[in-house]
């Protein structure tokens, strides 16, 4: 029974607002830095404004993408480092859309906790912020929900929402593809954001330590937590900068090679891959040995060293590569497109 005569409080529940909106308050300045004159409004509205520059758009379309940083999100609880977190949260999200050729526009975002760790959501929130500057896309708005009981004292979750804009008749779609065009591989950073149930599941079956050096690599929970490559400033300049005129564009996320690149095949073709064309880096071998994971399974679950796919003519391949030096990716070509019917084949 509760005590005669006693007064119940949000915060007495668990939710502090005053030292959200204080919190808040003290990231305004990395939150707005991401602004353009695009953006109508300040924080203190009740949803956030942007007027898009349509000046070249002949049929402009709206461009969206939504994610989240998945259970790689409790490897940053267990080490505590969630210093790059944020920048995973939107490359998964901007790295869709600009599949389609979209420039971005803005970002939203939605953390959720047990409890306001100011620590902890500052670095994830300045991530965030620093992730759309690269990108040029405006921190329009978000949320910040402390939900105990929903989740434990030190839990978080992040998930984050992306609008870009498009010519119709510019937007990338399968039906450019021809066969004999080239598969052209951009290199990921290392796991990015997908796989990490498999990973978590090795690491705790294995018993590993991942504060310690593996095979072949580095430590174990910095190369994990690497955060996901930021693919904008790289699309962007071989898109609008150069004009290359690229058939498609694939992001492998959650699915691997087989899961996405086949998205942006039409009726009638195959991509035709040689895994030999790239070094496969030293995280991905390692825990397909640690498994053991079957090839073909690895290459369904994980970028395996390829995070973005474009399929283009293949006399456009070495403006791409030079290119992608000149934004610090590294391009590979890595197949044909042959004929066949939507599949994803791959040469081990």
């Amino acid at each position: 029974m509760p005590e005669k005569g006693k007064k119940y409080s949000y915060s007495e529940a668990g939710v502090d607002i005053k030292k959200a909106d204080s919190f808040l308050e003290g990231l305004k300045g990395s939150i707005t830095s991401t602004f353009s004159g695009r953006v109508l409004n300040d924080l203190s509205s009740f949803a956030g404004l942007f007027e898009p520059d349509l000046k070249g758009y002949k049929h402009p379309v709206l461009v969206s993408s939504t994610d989240g940083v998945g259970t790689k999100l409790l490897l940053a609880k267990e080490t505590g480092n969630y210093t790059e977190i944020g920048q995973d949260l939107v490359a998964m999200c901007i790295n869709d859309i600009i599949c389609s050729g979209a420039l971005p526009l803005f970002f939203l975002d939605y953390i959720a906790c047990g409890k306001i760790d100011e620590k902890i959501l500052g670095e994830v929130i300045g991530s965030i912020s620093k992730s759309c500057k690269i990108c040029r896309a405006a921190l329009i708005g978000g949320e910040t929900a402390e939900m105990p009981g929903m989740y434990g004292q030190d839990d978080i979750d992040l998930a984050g929402f992306a609008v870009g804009l498009a010519d119709k008749q510019k937007i990338i779609t399968p039906d450019k593809v021809k066969e004999g065009d080239a598969l052209i591989g951009i290199a990921s950073s290392g796991v990015h954001s997908n796989g990490f149930s498999l990973i978590r599941k090795l690491v705790k079956d294995k018993a590993l330590r991942i504060d310690k050096p593996y095979e072949g690599g580095g430590i174990l929970a910095e190369d994990l937590l690497a955060p996901t490559r930021l693919y904008f400033p790289l699309i962007d300049q071989i898109l609008n900068k150069y004009g290359i005129d690229i058939h498609g564009i694939a992001h492998i996320t959650g699915g691997g090679f087989y899961g996405n690149i086949n998205r942006i095949l039409p009726p009638g073709l195959d991509a035709a891959i040689e895994a030999g064309k790239w070094k496969i880096p030293p995280i991905f071998d390692f825990f397909m040995q640690l498994g053991p994971i079957d090839k073909k399974e690895m290459f369904g679950v994980f970028n395996m060293g390829i995070g973005m796919a474009m399929i283009a003519k293949e006399e456009d391949f070495q403006k791409i590569e030079k290119i992608s030096m000149g934004t610090g990716d590294k391009a590979y070509l890595i197949g044909r497109v042959k004929k066949g019917n939507r599949k994803v084949k791959i040469d081990f």
